[in-house]
């Protein structure tokens, strides 16, 4: 296996050189430089990014934990990550933890022996990671929590403005004349399930709408979860008209439920989703959606986690991105009208017919 002794040799230069040639050290003379380029060509050689952190006190890795990179809004996190770390010189691993918080300890414990000089976090559910953060700070790692916050979180985040994009997504839907929301949020242990129920109830509150027993349904992120509480709403009495979906999987969820009892999306019930996934434009009828970045949000992290790595000293920053409501034909006015018998509320900022 080809080692620097090896290139030194090959090379006719010292072991100092070489080093200084791969690691950027100390200036080498050109026709020195090449040469050892040249050594490193023939032989194949890699540096240990390892080893190199065990000199430096850390490596150009920045890590990432997920909670489930099955569903399709996480990779668009991961690659604005991803490709911010590559054009500033870091390579990015990714751990998933299926919202197991004990598996993402196991994460967070192995990944702290690479050494890396930043960390990513979606937390799990029930997270707690505050000991676990001072940990990596210590080591001089930055350490970064999006989308989602653990409990008593005090570092740096990055989140978006979940409070205000599910109330643009419950006003509209009130301005359309729906009186009877429902809403199906996600499990409420987590911040971002939290501020969106938050948003949701602000629009009924400043309609004059109670919130009728049982429109309000928790469950998992997922699209079984959807299904199982739209066929419980469904069977309720009165029926509601409208409902708000706690992200795009839900929904999607929905409107099956919706499909199965007989009922026409948004003839008999009008149905919005949250997060703007690409798969939202291509279901019939296609999905409105509370969309938000998923690039932007992985892009963000990484900015700030190697900001933090350049300048480890300064208060907690904490990164609020907007979302942009879009309007696509999942919506209607209640009764079965047609969205054309009726005027649609006005326009406002952030709002889309897409």
């Amino acid at each position: 296996m080809a080692n620097m002794k090896k290139i030194a040799e090959l090379a006719g230069v010292s072991l100092g050189t070489v080093s200084h040639v791969l690691n950027g050290t100390a200036k080498v003379r050109e026709p020195l430089r090449k040469r050892v380029l040249d050594a490193v060509q023939v032989t194949g050689y890699q540096p240990s990014q390892l080893a190199r952190g065990l000199r430096r006190d850390k490596t150009n890795i920045l890590a990432m934990i997920i909670p489930d990179i099955l569903n399709p809004f996480f990779p668009g996190v991961v690659r604005g990550a991803e490709d911010v770390a590559f054009t500033k010189g870091y390579r990015l691993v990714l751990c998933n933890t299926d919202n197991d918080h004990s598996k993402e300890i196991m994460h967070l414990n192995a990944l702290r022996t690479y050494l890396p000089s930043g960390l990513i976090v979606i937390p799990s559910d029930f997270s707690e990671l505050t000991v676990q953060a001072e940990s990596y700070r210590r080591t001089g790692a930055a350490v970064v929590c999006i989308d989602r916050l653990p409990r008593n979180w005090d570092g740096d985040s990055v989140t978006i403005n979940n409070a205000e994009g599910a109330y643009e997504a419950a006003s509209y839907l009130i301005g359309l004349g729906h009186r009877r929301l429902a809403a199906i949020t996600g499990p409420l242990h987590l911040t971002n399930s939290q501020d969106r129920l938050k948003g949701f109830k602000r629009a009924l509150k400043q309609a004059g709408i109670e919130s009728i027993p049982g429109y309000l349904q928790e469950t998992t992120f997922d699209r079984a979860g959807g299904y199982a509480k739209t066929k419980i709403l469904l069977k309720m009495v009165p029926r509601p008209t409208a409902i708000l979906a706690c992200n795009d999987m839900i929904a999607l969820g929905a409107l099956l439920a919706i499909r199965e009892a007989g009922l026409h999306c948004p003839d008999d019930i009008s149905l919005i989703g949250f997060d703007g996934l690409d798969l939202t434009e291509v279901t019939s009828p296609q999905l409105s959606s509370v969309y938000q970045s998923p690039y932007q949000l992985g892009a963000a992290a990484a900015e700030l986690a190697l900001d933090r790595v350049a300048q480890e000293e300064g208060p907690a920053r904490h990164i609020v991105l907007k979302t942009e409501l879009r309007i696509r034909d999942s919506v209607a006015p209640p009764a079965k009208a047609k969205r054309a018998a009726v005027k649609a509320p006005t326009r406002k900022a952030g709002y889309v017919l897409a």
